[in-house]
């Protein structure tokens, strides 16, 4: 499912021009939904990048609005890629040239080399039943090979005129990369209840569910302002990293992170903890704008495993999610891989065991406002991941 579209523009062409951080937030509480990355919180969370926030309008009525974040070039600072991850907020549904040419036209005058943007679309959705079927067919290695995908107009709609505008996509085949990812794992709760929610998931999660129950684990959302919570989660994050190998945030990040996420509304972020019998066993990290919730970051202890806390974790939060109207429960990112021999695929048949559905978006595409400018930096990122 694509995040709510904003009211819609009249005939003319909206017009962009700054707004405030004010302006931003009240527009952002107006929609239904709204990525957390296209939150004015989220610019102040980002240090590395200068933020800035724009609207359009038509007239004096602000019909789409979206948080830009400037990189500069190495040794051209005067140059910025100009980034809106999972945005902007406009409407996706008709020509998207009236919105897209101002927003180059603005951020070309005034720096920018490129355009980076992810479209809130989706493009193409899959069922559990339909990942797991593909999950066990030796002839399936990815989603995109799954047949009876449910289609998004939109979605194709954008895509296309996203191509014929001379926009390049960005998003890697493996699902993972540089920005934002396109494949993401999502529970729909539209109307649903908790009971209905546990049928959907699968036994094993049901059963593991259960099994932290019975040994007692509690798991409670944490009172950051303390730092004493915060710090604890980060140590269990780091042990994760270790454990998983990947590179972990430094506690500052989540420190900014959780300051700037709560002074724009106190319901924003939490912390959730679940110990067992006084050890901390699991740590999540829950955001929510609208009636849009991601789980966002997960720790786990190796120890007590058997008592299932990331499971506790997990439902305690879709539970929290459903109490304040949710539409969905987002799960954030998977690779489309389907492939029994990948190594991705583990973190694909957890996700799946929630019940839900994977779904595309249109993923992020990049408009060069100054070709020989974004040559050099495609060369100079190019050569980094090396």
């Amino acid at each position: 499912m694509s995040f709510s579209q904003p009211v819609r523009a009249a005939a003319g062409n909206p017009v962009v021009r700054p707004i405030n951080a004010a302006e931003h937030l009240a527009f952002v509480r107006a929609q239904r939904s709204v990525s957390f990355l296209q939150t004015p919180a989220w610019g102040r969370v980002k240090t590395e990048w200068r933020s800035e926030s724009l609207g359009w309008f038509d007239g004096r009525r602000l019909v789409g609005a979206g948080l830009v974040l400037h990189r500069p070039v190495p040794r051209l600072d005067r140059f910025t890629l100009a980034y809106l991850p999972e945005g902007p907020v406009i409407d996706w549904s008709g020509e998207i040239g009236v919105w897209l040419d101002p927003l180059a036209a603005y951020l070309k005058e005034h720096g920018a080399f490129a355009i980076r943007l992810g479209p809130p679309v989706v493009t193409d959705t899959w069922s559990a039943a339909q990942v797991k079927e593909g999950i066990a067919a030796p002839d399936i290695r990815r989603l995109t090979d799954l047949p009876g995908q449910w289609g998004d107009p939109v979605g194709a709609q954008v895509t296309g005129r996203l191509s014929g505008g001379g926009w390049l996509p960005q998003s890697p085949e493996g699902g993972f990369g540089v920005g934002h990812p396109q494949f993401k794992y999502e529970i729909p709760l539209t109307g649903r209840t908790e009971d209905d929610v546990l049928r959907g998931m699968n036994q094993q999660w049901r059963r593991n569910i259960k099994k932290a129950a019975r040994a007692r684990v509690e798991v409670a959302v944490g009172e950051v302002t303390l730092g004493e919570d915060l710090k604890a989660f980060h140590d269990l994050y780091v042990h994760t990293a270790e454990r998983d190998r990947f590179t972990p945030r430094p506690l500052r990040y989540f420190e900014t992170m959780f300051a700037e996420m709560r002074a724009e509304d106190p319901e924003r972020i939490k912390l959730y903890l679940a110990r067992h019998q006084g050890d901390l066993v699991a740590a999540a990290v829950l955001i929510r704008v609208g009636a849009h919730a991601w789980y966002s970051y997960g720790a786990s202890a190796t120890e007590k495993r058997e008592v299932r806390g990331s499971n506790a974790c997990q439902w305690a939060m879709i539970r929290d999610s459903l109490a304040a109207g949710c539409d969905v429960y987002d799960l954030r990112g998977i690779t489309p891989t389907l492939d029994a021999d990948d190594a991705h695929v583990g973190l694909v048949q957890f996700k799946v065991g929630t019940g839900g559905q994977a779904v595309r978006y249109v993923g992020e595409w990049d408009l060069p406002l100054r070709p020989m400018i974004y040559r050099a930096f495609d060369l100079y990122m190019r050569r980094r991941a090396r």
